[in-house]
């Protein structure tokens, strides 16, 4: 057990504890019964479309603070959450809203929104600020915050909202095409940029985090791996578009300095184009794991990545996998449990428990 651990009871989670055990033994590379096992179904959110005429823009619909917690109550009403599922709200405005504490504007879709890409030209860098008390976006994410931590006693834990500083967060303010070209006719400008990103990033992280350390809240975010410590999901899908040399250069700096600030990191591995780079990022040492996430399409199944997630494996990391349930026997008969953290889909609580029943066997396989 971690040094920092205390007592947490859900409706819906009666074995916590247990599920908390094996998700430390997880972060250490260890494993205890089985290795741990989320399932899809409990996602909030995935049971039903609302009605989005009761707002009249649909924008309303994610400012709706009300709206995000009574609908999140209601998906998780009367469930019983097996293996290592926890009921976890999240404050959400989308992936770029990290971008947008700074400026520009997000327009709002039905399950995403997206910025505009307010750096047009190097003046407009002088425009970027970060003003906790007068940004709206974050001060809706502080009230969505607030309003899930005066609900959520017994019932669920609350996480935190997107947090993407680095190059990722510099591509939304620039846009990524132009940000590729930016490194060769204006490298000042990424340089100062990419400062910008990472400026307030232990500042706003930590803003959050005492928000939920003081309502005994554990650390977690859009992944629903939780933390009694700092729990934190590294990425850069950007640098799909860049070479390993540019990386080098740029993202493996912005890398070790967010990992060093929180106590469990999975780094968030989204795409082949995104693991050209694999090979320095699992040297670094605060990685306790990585993500997987194969793309859809040619990239589907698992099965041709297997040999990928064992290069990560060898690493010393743990992989999180996201797979389909057929192809789960095939996935147990060519590989080691140890060191897996599996993301499964189930369509009943019955298939879940017998998922269980069948991965507490695969040690003797």
């Amino acid at each position: 057990m971690p040094e920092q651990w205390w007592p947490v009871e859900f409706e819906g989670k009666p074995d916590f504890e247990m599920a908390m055990k094996r998700v430390y033994a997880w972060y250490n590379g260890e494993m205890l019964d089985r290795p741990p096992v989320r399932f899809y179904r409990h996602n909030a959110g995935d049971e039903s479309v609302p009605d989005n005429s009761r707002w009249r823009h649909l924008k309303n619909r994610w400012f709706d603070v009300g709206y995000q917690i009574e609908s999140f109550l209601a998906s998780i009403k009367g469930k019983t959450f097996h293996g290592e599922t926890f009921p976890v709200f999240w404050p959400n405005l989308g992936p770029n809203v990290y971008a947008a504490f700074y400026g520009g504007t997000l327009e709002f879709g039905d399950v995403t929104s997206w910025i505009n890409h307010p750096v047009k030209t190097p003046e407009d860098v002088e425009r970027l600020h970060f003003d906790p008390e007068q940004n709206f976006y974050f001060q809706k994410i502080e009230e969505l915050t607030r309003a899930a931590l005066t609900e959520c006693d017994g019932k669920f834990l609350v996480g935190y909202t997107d947090l993407h500083p680095g190059l990722d967060c510099v591509a939304d303010w620039r846009n990524p095409e132009t940000l590729c070209t930016d490194f060769y006719d204006h490298p000042e400008m990424v340089e100062q940029l990419v400062a910008l990103s990472m400026r307030d990033f232990e500042r706003i992280y930590n803003r959050f985090d005492a928000m939920l350390k003081e309502k005994r809240q554990l650390s977690v975010s859009w992944l629903n791996i939780p933390s009694f410590g700092k729990m934190h999901i590294p990425s850069c899908d950007f640098s799909t578009m860049i070479s390993p040399k540019l990386y080098q250069r740029y993202g493996m700096p912005i890398l070790r300095h967010e990992v060093r600030l929180t106590t469990h990191n999975i780094f968030h591995l989204d795409g082949k184009g995104v693991a050209r780079h694999l090979d320095e990022i699992l040297k670094v040492p605060e990685i306790q794991a990585i993500q997987w996430v194969q793309s859809a399409g040619t990239d589907q199944p698992i099965i041709p990545w297997l040999p990928l997630i064992k290069k990560i494996q060898r690493a010393g990391k743990g992989v999180v996998v996201d797979m389909k349930l057929e192809e789960l026997e095939p996935f147990i008969n060519e590989m080691n449990p140890k060191g897996l953290f599996l993301c499964l889909p189930a369509r009943a609580e019955e298939e879940e428990l017998a998922i269980l029943k069948r991965l507490e066997r695969w040690l003797s396989t």
